[in-house]
């Protein structure tokens, strides 16, 4: 597979498998333990792609282990995953730019998709019995869906209880209320274990930044964040031939990308209007959610011009982005990871609703110096052409970001595991 990526974001086997001397002291157990992540997967394809690397990690770990992901969107069962791994399907919930919920397909009332889900996640984990279960962001599920589940577990006592959080929730004034209405912290310090934060305190100080109770403080660990490069190493053959069907020019290659899409037609018609550098061919990747009349209009553009293409969805994206020479982007997480991974000469446009977390963390790689930064408000197809045509090398994030959030992921299960070995050793 190496043969079909020799440019700079390259992956060779050896460094993208978290390797059996990463993890020391491998904890011993007669069978197989098990992991099951939730993901809410309300609104785009974040989530869902940091699971799934969490889980496609965990599955080709040392550890013995069988990985169950718990999730809200439906593609998330036909991506490759190593054996041990598998996927449950959550009827799909919604979330809209105004951050209300509701039923994404069924004609259920929120009640009624929430009682749903909520039985089928709570006897899920009662039959698949995880030794740990690592819930994604938010503490008490979407609607508090998981609330039934994490009182069974903290009931029975044999799962160890993981919250798994994006480096940056939203500002902090926000975080506070929102928090407070929810009992999330009340959450935190009676149902989990930890709190593993995928992120770099030296970007952003979740800790300090949120002013969060004592008891919450003492639960948090930082992983870093998670290099996105180990993705390539997951690929299936389709996935590859998709790409090569393709038949990218050889011309460098601006690409931009809207995340799921549900919010990006702003930026991807900006993207179809701008001028493009001499040699350089532009790529739109919709997402998706995209409305179906935004992605005909994007099409219709790009049916004028020999140097733009709309593509609306691939498996494997950073396929793409490992070939890009500049990314046009909004400021998700995951993607704000691949750019720093794959150390792309990007410009990030953040979503500024519901939440400011986009934008947040957009300042402060900004101030880094490791992407550029264009407001939403001052978005348009000329300001975009101003920053392609500008000289600029690409950043050298590796030398100040911790990238190594998947590798700590696997020594933290393993801690977690060793010491519930020793614990049940003691028993007996």
């Amino acid at each position: 597979m190496n043969n079909f990526f020799p440019h700079s974001g390259e992956i060779t086997g050896a460094s993208a498998k978290v390797a059996s001397s990463e993890v020391n002291n491998l904890s011993s157990h007669p069978g197989k333990w098990r992991i099951a992540l939730y993901s809410h997967d309300t609104m785009g394809l974040g989530h869902k792609r940091r699971n799934l690397l969490i889980a496609q990690t965990l599955g080709c770990s040392p550890l013995e282990l069988d990985v169950l992901m718990i999730s809200g969107i439906p593609d998330a069962s036909n991506v490759p995953t190593p054996p041990g791994v598998d996927c449950l399907i959550l009827p799909a919930l919604h979330k809209n730019i105004h951050g209300q919920y509701q039923a994404r397909r069924l004609d259920l009332s929120l009640p009624e998709i929430i009682t749903l889900r909520s039985q089928v996640i709570l006897t899920t984990i009662k039959t698949f019995k995880p030794d740990i279960f690592i819930v994604d962001n938010v503490p008490r599920g979407a609607v508090r869906e998981l609330d039934p589940t994490l009182d069974y577990l903290r009931n029975e006592g044999k799962t160890r209880c993981i919250l798994g959080l994006r480096d940056i929730l939203d500002e902090p004034a926000s975080v506070r209320r929102d928090w407070q209405r929810g009992a999330n912290e009340e959450a935190i310090q009676t149902y989990y274990d930890a709190v593993w934060v995928y992120g770099d305190p030296a970007i952003y100080d979740l800790a300090a930044e949120y002013n969060f109770h004592g008891k919450t403080l003492s639960k948090i660990r930082y992983t870093g964040y998670l290099d996105q490069r180990s993705r390539l190493k997951f690929m299936d053959i389709e996935s590859v031939q998709a790409f090569k069907s393709l038949n990218l020019p050889s011309e460098r290659l601006a690409l931009c990308l809207v995340g799921g899409g549900q919010d990006g037609a702003l930026l991807a018609e900006a993207f179809a209007h701008a001028e493009l550098p001499p040699e350089m061919n532009g790529i739109i990747l919709t997402g998706p959610f995209m409305p179906r009349k935004i992605r005909q209009q994007l099409q219709n553009y790009a049916a004028k011009r020999d140097n733009l293409r709309v593509l609306e969805y691939l498996t494997e994206p950073t396929l793409l982005l490992n070939r890009a020479e500049r990314v046009i982007s909004m400021g998700g997480y995951n993607t704000t990871c691949e750019l720093l991974s794959f150390q792309k000469r990007s410009l990030i446009i953040p979503r500024t609703k519901p939440r400011r977390e986009q934008l947040i963390r957009a300042e402060r790689l900004q101030e880094l110096g490791l992407t550029d930064m264009l407001h939403p408000r001052n978005l348009t197809s000329q300001a975009l052409t101003d920053w392609l045509m500008q000289a600029g090398e690409p950043p050298q994030v590796r030398n100040c970001v911790d990238l190594n959030g998947l590798i700590s992921i696997v020594q933290f299960v393993d801690e977690i595991l060793m010491s519930a070995d020793h614990s049940s050793q003691q028993a007996s």
